[in-house]
């Protein structure tokens, strides 16, 4: 796959769309929740693990070029695993080891578990 300028194109304006996708997500939990806790962000993560995962089962035999935009494009600026990080470093900066071990861990089993039903599902799709 050569990078073409309209794969380029894609590729930042879905990365746009995902983004904005993320901070009217984001927005949405937060304004509800106020427990410390980032669920927003895990919650960002968990589901663009389960799209991409998703997108990897259904576009694997497909276009390699739809499967760009779409994962890295959208899913790449739709979900935030430096945010997760910081998040997870600024729980346990403020001495929040519970919370920040959760987020942390809870981020990489979410995600790796959402992303494998994602691509299980995916297959059935096939």
């Amino acid at each position: 796959m050569t990078l073409s300028p309209l794969l380029l194109l894609g590729l930042a304006l879905l990365g746009g769309v995902g983004a904005a996708t993320r901070y009217l997500v984001d927005d949405l939990i937060s304004r509800r929740w106020h427990h410390g806790f980032p669920l927003a962000t895990l919650v960002i993560n968990v589901t663009g693990s389960f799209l991409i995962g998703l997108l990897a089962a259904t576009l694997a035999t497909g276009s390699p070029e739809v499967f760009a935009v779409l994962a890295t494009g959208f899913c790449g600026g739709y979900t935030t695993f430096s945010t997760a990080t910081v998040e997870a470093v600024r729980l346990a900066r403020e001495g929040d080891w519970r919370r920040a071990a959760l987020a942390a861990a809870g981020t990489l089993v979410l995600c790796t578990a959402a992303a494998t039903l994602g691509y299980l599902l995916g297959g059935t799709l096939r």
